[in-house]
């Protein structure tokens, strides 16, 4: 039979993506782990590998073609001995159930494969809404569907198990359904359509920005240009509106005298060894304050925690996420267990996730999750600022600009660089004075940098 393959959910939060490249054409012949085709999602561009072997019979969606929406079909295999031309014309419209049509064996199969995260399952969508169950017919037999005919029988109010399908094996199909409607045959019972209309009726639960008439009119005619939000664009705004709806933010700012940091800091970039006649590492002072949060938590552990409705999520290791900036957003690769790694080793993994960041090619366990994070804004010349948590983290530490101040120090003046930093922490799980626990632990780090080293 036909092999279809859909667009993979490469990350828990992704509804659709860009189909970018195809690297392989109709006529050719794949196997599992081959790479087949460049996905572009709202963070980073991914390969996706095949899972089956066989010979790609018909490509569905064209290369640049945006916005394909999560187990959608996009390519058509035709199975290890099977017609291209006959699997070509007997494509499904939608993924089928893998359990309606393989034999069990092949599906235990199916069910024991590896799934890493940027691997696609056909078939198989985490974060996808569930497709409506396959119906029952009133023999109780059950009826075999694809989820596209299923979806759009319930809009239409349609009961599938009064439709005979044409499908392989007599699996109802997108045709069969729109022939069913256009006759007027098989309606659903209008107590189970009054859920389906009550539920097209409920208004949208999550609140919309302006539109684009009401910002426009208060501008003159050709004073602008439109630039279409992109996915990430829309992910942020999404994502922060939910953190800034839901979270209660609760601020705390201390200074850090940086000097013995700076001072120890040089010290260990000039000891770095040679490796390729270049040193092996570079600190910088955004790597040691990634430690010095990471220690802090691993000090404060009631502050290294996640909120839930029905538990305190206590993190047994600080996963420390740092935000980057990339054109068009931001994103937040992560360290993970900052605390047991080096300066050394946070420095070059740093340098390598922000490099790959800023080409969007990270995956995407590589920046989801973590239990903090960290928002440099000193380079920028910033003095102080307050970020946005980002869930599901309860903390987010804001770091401004080293800048040379005056100090008193022994009941006289001094100049001394200072850095301040603003935790925002989620109240419901840090509260005040627990945050300025942690802050104090952080700021022991950063003016005793040499209890980082030990």
């Amino acid at each position: 039979m036909p092999i279809n393959i859909t667009m993979p959910a490469l990350s828990p939060t992704m509804e659709e993506g860009n189909l970018a490249k195809w690297l392989v054409k109709e006529g050719d012949k794949v196997g599992p782990g081959d790479v087949i085709a460049e996905i572009e999602t709202d963070k980073a561009t991914m390969e996706v590998e095949a899972v089956d072997e066989g010979t790609v019979a018909r490509i569905v969606v064209p290369a640049g073609t945006e916005g394909v929406k999560v187990n959608a079909l996009i390519a058509i295999l035709a199975a290890d001995g099977e017609s291209v031309d006959d699997a070509a014309k007997g494509g499904g419209d939608a993924p089928a159930p893998a359990a309606a049509e393989a034999p069990k064996a092949e599906a235990a199969k199916a069910d024991a494969a590896p799934t890493p995260d940027n691997k696609p399952i056909r078939d198989q969508n985490p974060a996808a809404p569930a497709a409506p169950p396959a119906p029952v017919a009133a023999s109780g037999e059950r009826t075999f569907s694809s989820p596209l005919a299923r979806r759009i029988a319930k809009e239409a109010g349609v009961d599938v198990s009064a439709i005979s399908g044409s499908g392989p094996h007599g699996r109802v199909v997108k045709k069969d359904v729109e022939a069913a409607i256009a006759s007027g045959t098989g309606k659903a019972p209008a107590a189970e359509a009054a859920p389906q209309a009550a539920a097209s009726a409920a208004p949208a639960a999550a609140p919309k920005g302006m539109s684009d008439d009401a910002v426009l009119k208060n501008f003159a005619e050709g004073s602008y240009e439109l630039v279409k939000h992109d996915g990430m664009r829309k992910t942020i705004a999404r994502r922060l509106q939910e953190s800034k709806q839901t979270i209660p933010h609760f601020y705390v700012t201390v200074d850090c005298e940086l000097d013995a940091l700076l001072k120890l800091r040089s010290e260990l970039n000039k000891a770095a060894p040679l490796k390729d006649d270049k040193p092996a590492y570079k600190l910088s002072v955004n790597d040691m304050v990634i430690k010095a949060l990471a220690l802090a938590l691993r000090d404060v552990p009631d502050a290294n925690v996640s909120w839930t409705d029905e538990n305190m999520v206590m993190h047994k290791h600080s996963d420390v996420g740092v935000a980057v900036s990339i054109p068009g957003g931001l994103i937040t690769p992560i360290i993970r267990s900052a605390e047991l790694k080096t300066l050394s080793a946070i420095s070059n993994e740093m340098k390598d996730l922000g490099k790959r960041a800023k080409d969007r090619k990270l995956k995407p366990e590589e920046y989801q999750g973590g239990t903090s994070s960290v928002s440099n804004m000193g380079m920028m010349g910033v003095k102080d600022f307050a970020a946005v948590i980002n869930p599901p983290h309860a903390t987010i530490l804001a770091v401004g600009a080293g800048e040379q101040r005056a100090v008193v120090k022994d009941g006289a003046l001094a100049i001394a660089t200072v850095m301040s930093v603003t935790l925002s922490t989620d109240h419901r799980a840090v509260d005040g004075a627990l945050g300025a626990e942690l802050l104090a632990a952080f700021k022991g780090y950063i003016e005793n940098p040499m209890g980082m080293l030990v």
